[in-house]
């Protein structure tokens, strides 16, 4: 029996829950979360004022123009819900991506699809297979649901080692793939996802994020989803349209996919994040250009990193990792004592910490303290002892 997607999709947005779960109100990790982690470990609940907050991958440009104005007009609609709106940013996002509008579902931020992905398609017996180094969210999700987490390094490029991802368990429920990589910043090649498509387990899916893509040049995996392949796609507001604190994203897949993660949870979406969300998307320049200053400030950075001998992996996003050569924990420490907040490590790079892209005077700023730490005494630090060939040679 043919089923009318679209009625479908309309239906369980609206439907409640019918039966309790505990899986149904899972714990959603997100970057502030655990961005506020790394700040209690400096004993600080908040940022001090003026502090440089390259810890989060957010966008220090904020909502555009465009966003803002919609976000303005919507405040004294603000008692109400309109639901409305929320199937019309569907509809905008489908069309202007080739997509039939069933096979996309807005959540507040991409999140928690990410989250209900994995607690839909794993289990004790189904494993969640991800990248080493990268995004912890979903290796929480599936310790949740009990299932194995198996972590596969990634190739001497740092893209996704496909081939062996597909081959870390004959059960695998759910592949995830991070592109761009978080943390590294780092792309893996279509023509690879495909590959991973082609030989995946059988009955698993992939999971394809992309957060970051918007700063990139690598190729989208929507025609996967318009193939009706096994694949959902998760896009978000948060990075390149700077609505991180907004909160609104899609998961994009076939709707019989999208059904299965509703049962964990489905709110109605906030109406200021809606109007903000279909605005930046019928404003055709903020994509460009925001991703061109982010490369710009990107590349210069870089820069100034090959000229003081720091080794960092070239990244086409908004994030990059560099090698400290002492425990990367002591640096972020000794960094936040200079109100510059970068971080995470990642326990397979314990020396590496990842740098979130700000604007220039951040950088600026980030330069200048990353300076003093690593050429401050170890005794003024309290820090391990450091590997003197890794001093500045650029020191004025």
């Amino acid at each position: 029996m043919a089923v009318d997607a679209s009625a479908l999709s309309r239906r369980t947005f609206f439907r409640l829950a019918a039966t309790a779960s505990a899986l149904a109100a899972v714990p959603i990790l997100t970057e502030p979360h655990l961005a506020q982690a790394q700040r209690r470990r400096f004993h600080m609940e908040a940022y001090p004022a003026g502090a440089i907050r390259i810890d989060a991958n957010e966008n220090p440009l904020g909502p555009c123009a465009a966003a803002c104005t919609s976000i303005s007009s919507m405040i004294a609609e603000g008692g109400r819900y309109d639901t409305d709106l929320t199937f019309k940013l569907a509809e905008t996002f489908a069309a202007m991506e080739g997509l039939k509008s069933e096979y996309v579902m807005p959540y507040a931020g991409s999140s928690e699809p990410l989250h209900y992905t994995v607690l839909a398609f794993t289990s004790p017996e189904k494993p969640f297979v991800t990248a080493d180094p990268g995004y912890e969210a979903g290796m929480r999700a599936a310790d949740l649901k009990g299932a194995k987490v198996i972590k596969v390094p990634l190739t001497a490029t740092h893209a996704h080692d496909v081939k062996a991802m597909v081959a870390a368990d004959p059960n695998a429920g759910v592949i995830y793939i991070c592109n761009p990589n978080n943390p590294t910043g780092t792309t893996t090649p279509h023509e690879d996802i495909a590959y991973a498509l082609a030989n995946k387990p059988k009955g698993s899916i992939l999971l394809i994020d992309e957060a970051y893509i918007h700063f990139s040049d690598t190729t989208s995996s929507l025609d996967l989803v318009k193939a009706d392949k096994d694949v959902i796609v998760l896009r978000t507001f948060s990075k390149i349209y700077g609505m991180a604190g907004i909160r609104c994203g899609f998961a994009i897949g076939r709707p019989d996919l999208l059904e299965k993660l509703q049962y964990f949870g489905m709110n109605a979406m906030p109406i200021t994040a809606v109007a903000a969300a279909t605005a930046s998307l019928q404003d055709k320049d903020v994509v460009p250009q925001r991703k061109k200053l982010n490369a710009e400030i990107r590349s210069e950075t870089f820069e100034w990193l090959t000229a003081n001998n720091v080794t960092f992996i070239p990244s086409e996003s908004n994030c990059f990792m560099m090698d400290t050569r002492r425990p990367g924990r002591d640096v972020m420490t000794a960094m936040a004592k200079q109100d510059v907040f970068i971080g995470r490590v990642w326990p397979v790079m314990p020396t590496w910490v990842r740098i979130t892209v700000g604007t220039r005077a951040e950088m600026a700023k980030f330069q200048s303290a990353y300076k003093q730490v690593m050429n401050a005494s170890n005794a003024e630090l309290a820090l391990p002892a450091l590997d003197r060939s890794h001093r500045f040679s650029v020191l004025s």
